[in-house]
């Protein structure tokens, strides 16, 4: 049962994650932002997301 339990959470914090990432490909951020935000997501992908959440660009 533990592995299905840690392969479920690893499913939902990926789409959390690439939903994320989709966010800020199409928000209105200038393009080297965009970069930074992306990589931050994947190199620091829980500190990312949650700086992302509070400072991201929204919209």
């Amino acid at each position: 049962m533990g592995i299905e339990v840690g392969g479920l959470l690893g499913l939902i914090w990926l789409i959390i994650l690439i939903w994320a990432i989709v966010k800020v490909a199409k928000s209105s951020a200038g393009t080297f932002a965009k970069i930074l935000w992306i990589l931050a997501l994947l190199i620091f992908p829980l500190v990312g997301l949650i700086i992302w959440l509070l400072m991201g660009p929204k919209g």
